[in-house]
């Protein structure tokens, strides 16, 4: 018979914070990339922006993995907050 494993409200609240993160943050980091791309993608509107957003699934992947692989929930919540200002900031320039 296997012993449950028991885990304490602080670990219970760092999975929660990860799991949060990969979907919001994920998800924001994926948008702000397909803005950013299909601006910068050479072509027309339509091929660039099916372009980035194909390619957004990818970007939404690797967040995931990221979040989870993390030390951290602060360095996951970290390693999502600095590609989106960049990704903000390449958009707001751009305009």
């Amino acid at each position: 018979m296997k012993k449950a494993v028991v885990l304490s409200a602080r670990e219970r609240w760092a999975v929660a914070s990860r799991a949060l993160a990969a979907i919001l943050g994920g998800y924001v980091i994926a948008a702000l990339f397909t803005g950013a791309l299909a601006m910068y993608l050479p072509g027309s509107r339509l091929e660039a922006t099916l372009t980035a957003m194909m390619l957004s699934f990818a970007v939404y992947a690797c967040a995931v993995i990221w979040v989870f692989s993390a030390r951290s929930a602060w360095r996951a919540w970290w390693g999502l907050a600095v590609p989106a200002a960049v990704l903000g900031a390449l958009i707001g320039w751009s305009r």
